[in-house]
């Protein structure tokens, strides 16, 4: 073996000796670099935001239709998206570890089997979560929600199946079509979806006697027509002749090797949305609730914005690090991790920025009560110390979908998120009565061990591919674990 074969698969912490320990020193600012990231991360954050933008306008439509309907759309909605959306998202994260490092490694026939053997799962996956749908209105009640809204939610979930099944597939296409950097297409094939969904959005709502229920019903049929296009722009372009050599029965063969990468980043993508979810409703139980409900829920929304914003990067360095280790290049993907860290720096501090001298504005458009933006102000401080450590936390979140070390994400984030921030949230929310600004400090504290965590486990842990085998090989692969 070669020293430089030897040098791959050292730890980021060793020098080719193993003796000490240091950073490898590399430019401050490698423009080419940040260039192409930047040029790879906007695209997708547009994506994202259509795609964010589709549901959102569905609810705005229901809300006119008057209160109840506002409010059963917006629980619903949450619901879809703590039990649907977060699940679907997550599953589609093997195909960053798969197709990543089999386009790196030049195995391009893989992508198009692994694609398959996703959808795969996410269409039964889907289907799990439909039937589950539709004990929506019991389960509501049986978590404290009013009947009504309870009611009204469940009739917004059973309009929005479709449109699960729908987001599962184009989540695995987004993230085969990410891996091989063809990003800049994707903003026209989810924008023109999102635009033509105002116009569906209406006639169902207000121009068939559909009403309430043709607002969730536009959002399925919007992501149909979003689904549909994808699937015939990878079928019929020329730039996936070596990826899509079309539909076979040996993608049934990679679905276990799919499974043990899908299962833990669904887990991953979960987790943290569920520990968000439930400040929210630890928030309900505090007194003066209504106060602190609304504050916790301004600053969950704010957070998510800013995730939205930062998640193109995360998709950035995945990318380049999986396809980086596919070719067989750690060094060059540990680059990349350093150079998508800085750009996370200096886009969190855009974002903080932005929040610390316009934040009553930006409460302002939540709710018009001055109790509410003067609580809201007094949270800022904690808001950007989170933001700031998000935006940190998605870079290496992303490295380590890139490397396939899935598995260890979702330990780190129960360990830190359930057994570190959300009990100091309610003991300095309710103990010490620091009531919301407690349970932002208690996620702060969980954001940050995560974020420790996991650059530990990505600086110690041996950088290298995949055992990627071809599908008409015996269709086994090894897991990449560190």
């Amino acid at each position: 073996m070669s020293n430089t074969r030897m040098d791959a698969t050292l730890p980021l912490l060793e020098d080719q000796n193993g003796k000490g320990r240091y950073w490898r020193w590399i430019k401050v600012l490698d423009v080419a670099e940040a260039k192409g990231q930047v040029l790879f991360s906007l695209p997708m954050i547009l994506t994202n935001a259509f795609y964010y933008l589709i549901t959102l306008v569905s609810v705005m439509f229901a809300g006119h239709l008057g209160q109840l309907e506002l409010a059963g759309a917006a629980l619903g909605n949450s619901w879809c998206t703590v039990t649907g959306i977060a699940f679907m998202t997550g599953l589609s994260g093997a195909l960053e570890t798969l197709c990543g490092q089999g386009f790196g490694a030049k195995l391009y026939r893989t992508l198009g089997i692994h694609l398959q053997a996703s959808c795969i799962i996410s269409f039964l996956c889907s289907m799990i979560i439909s039937i589950s749908w539709l004990y929506t209105e019991p389960l509501l009640i049986f978590l404290g929600q009013d009947p009504q809204i309870s009611k009204t939610a469940a009739i917004y979930l059973k309009y929005s199946i479709p449109g699960l099944f729908a987001f599962g597939f184009v989540q695995n296409i987004l993230r085969f079509l990410q891996t091989q950097s063809v990003v800049m297409p994707l903003v026209l094939l989810s924008g023109i979806p999102m635009c033509i969904h105002v116009g569906v959005a209406y006639a169902l709502v207000h121009k068939t006697a559909l009403g309430f229920k043709g607002a969730s019903l536009a959002a399925s049929v919007s992501l149909w027509i979003s689904a549909i296009v994808l699937v015939i722009y990878v079928i019929y372009s020329k730039k996936f002749k070596q990826t899509w050599e079309g539909f076979s029965s040996e993608s049934l063969h990679h679905i276990p090797i799919n499974l043990k990468l899908a299962l833990p980043s669904a887990a991953m993508v979960c987790l943290e949305y569920w520990a968000f979810e439930l400040l929210v409703l630890i928030a309900g139980m505090m007194p003066n609730a209504e106060l602190t409900t609304s504050v916790i829920a301004i600053c969950v929304n704010t957070q998510d914005i800013a995730y939205m914003c930062t998640s193109g990067l995360s998709a950035t360095v995945s990318t380049r690090v999986s396809n980086e280790l596919g070719a067989g290049n750690p060094d060059k993907a540990k680059h990349a991790m350093a150079m998508t860290l800085k750009l996370s720096v200096l886009l969190a501090l855009l974002i903080v920025l932005s929040l610390g001298i316009g934040h009553d504005i930006w409460a302002g458009f939540f709710s018009d009560d001055l109790s509410i933006i003067k609580a809201f102000a007094s949270m800022t401080p904690f808001l950007a110390i989170s933001i700031a450590l998000d935006a940190f936390q998605v870079v290496v979140s992303g490295v380590t979908r890139g490397c396939g070390w899935q598995n260890l994400a979702v330990i780190v984030n129960v360990a830190t998120f359930y057994c570190i921030g959300m009990p100091i949230a309610a003991i300095l929310g309710f103990k010490f009565k620091l009531y919301s600004k407690g349970l932002w400090i208690g996620l702060i504290c969980g954001l940050s061990s995560q974020t420790c965590a996991l650059l530990l486990i990505i600086l110690r842990s041996k950088w290298t591919k995949m055992d990627l085998s071809e599908p008409q090989d015996d269709g086994k692969e090894n897991s990449n674990l560190p």
